[in-house]
């Protein structure tokens, strides 16, 4: 449920979807689909060390190692040749490695997971945990001497419509518990703080494992909203939640993790929900690599001429140019917007109306940090504006009645601010070896 607030006089109450909506069973399964592409990040295609090449045969869960310096690794996520690898511009330009599998029939599985035995240091599971169901940065979870303060493990979503987490938790809660006392033990974190919907009567006895109820009204479950309102600190403008002692992880990779050492098998597969044109939801399930396509052919959803193909939510959600595009680890959601429905963006000027500060939970100002990034000016958005502060949840272009396209502004301008201090310290170090 969405509701404006009278004369516009305060902020826009989003509700994420109550969890009577959530039905329990087994999720709808997409079939294998016949040729898999997995984008692992990172410009190796150009590289002619490559240890991986066409034509080399893959097995299901096998860890493959990219380049010898850099020792790289990607999951494959199904049995088959490899038949293509080429370069690939992620959101932002953030390059990748397009790494296709044609799949076969018959699926057969590596061992050497397997073969790691059932306890694992912490090297060891980064050996095989780079990437999890839901990205976790999972090397800095546990491999911070001395551990983090606290673990908290996310089951809410990040965005309205999306209840990828909220259903695990439901289906999964055993193997959850498994995965915390796992996490617990690799990372050396004492304390977990688990988050569940309000309202959900969850209960987990363990020593140094809290449950706490977060309210349904959006971005209330942002990491970094619930570090200011669960914890009562705040992040640094800049910095992760990791720089005040408080790790994240959502429910789903810790779910996964621990179905991973239950089977002896790498997780290959994403938990997403698909928001349909008229705005009904469904979860599934899907290998990771699966192009949209596929997974959109499966549930007879056809994608008209000016169609929208986003990635994620309403909120934060990503747009997609290609309908090949295949899912990730990170993919929560999928949502396709029918033209008829979509808000369309405007090269307006603002008109100060303030909307944006209201509504932002940041305290950014809004409306002067837009005219500099317009403008080109990134250094002084960050420096003057609080470019950094932002939490990215996409209110101030909701409520803007400009339509200005605000959240891209800020997205672009940090990353135009990361590339600049990026080039800043390369010409320090230059300076210093001269």
């Amino acid at each position: 449920m969405i509701t404006r607030p009278f004369w516009g006089l305060g902020k826009p109450r989003l509700n994420y979807p109550p969890i009577e909506m959530l039905k329990a069973g087994s999720l709808a399964e997409v079939a294998l689909p016949s040729r898999i592409v997995l984008l692992v990040r990172g410009a190796y295609a150009e590289n002619g060390n490559l240890l991986v090449k066409v034509g080399d045969r893959v097995k299901t869960g096998e860890r493959l190692i990219l380049t010898e310096d850099k020792q790289d690794y990607f999951i494959s996520t199904a049995t088959g040749l490899i038949s293509n690898i080429s370069s690939y511009t992620g959101y932002l330009e953030e390059p990748y490695t397009s790494i296709s599998i044609d799949a076969e029939g018959e699926e057969q599985w590596d061992g050497e997971f397997e073969r790691s035995g059932p306890s694992m240091s912490r090297r060891e599971a980064l050996r095989f945990f780079k990437s999890l169901p839901g990205e976790p940065v999972f090397a800095s979870l546990i491999n911070k001497e001395p551990p983090l303060e606290a673990l908290v493990v996310n089951c809410t979503d990040k965005d309205l419509l999306v209840t990828t987490n909220q259903s695990i938790l439901k289906s999964e809660f055993e193997s959850l518990k498994q995965g915390v006392e796992i996490l617990r033990a690799i990372s050396g974190i004492k304390r977990v703080v688990v988050l569940v919907p309000e309202g959900m009567d969850v209960q987990i006895e363990a020593e140094d494992v809290y449950v706490i109820e977060i309210k349904p009204v959006y971005p209330a479950t942002l990491p970094k909203m619930v570090v200011k309102n669960v914890f009562g600190r705040e992040v640094p403008a800049g910095e992760t939640c990791e720089a005040v002692g408080l790790g994240f992880i959502n429910a789903e990779a810790v779910v996964a993790l621990a179905l991973a050492y239950k089977s002896r098998r790498l997780p290959v597969d994403k938990v997403i929900t698909l928001i349909k044109k008229d705005g009904s939801c469904l979860n599934l399930k899907a290998r990771i690599g699966t192009p949209a396509k596929d997974i959109l052919n499966a549930f007879g959803i056809e994608l008209a001429h000016g169609d929208r193909l986003i990635f994620g939510g309403p909120m934060t959600g990503e747009a997609i140019y290609s309908e090949d595009t295949p899912i990730s680890y990170g993919t929560d959601a999928i949502m396709v917007q029918d033209r008829e429905h979509i808000v369309r963006s405007s090269d307006l000027q603002c008109v100060n109306c303030g909307e944006c500060v209201r509504a932002c939970p940041a305290k950014v100002p809004v409306n002067m940090l837009v005219r500099l990034l317009q403008n080109g000016f990134y250094e002084e958005a960050a420096n003057r504006y609080d470019l950094l502060s932002c939490i990215e949840c996409g209110l101030c272009s909701y409520v803007c009645i400009a339509r200005i396209p605000l959240f891209h502004y800020i997205m672009l301008g940090k990353y135009e601010f990361a590339k600049i201090k990026s080039a800043e310290e390369v010409n320090v170090e230059s300076e210093a070896t001269d």
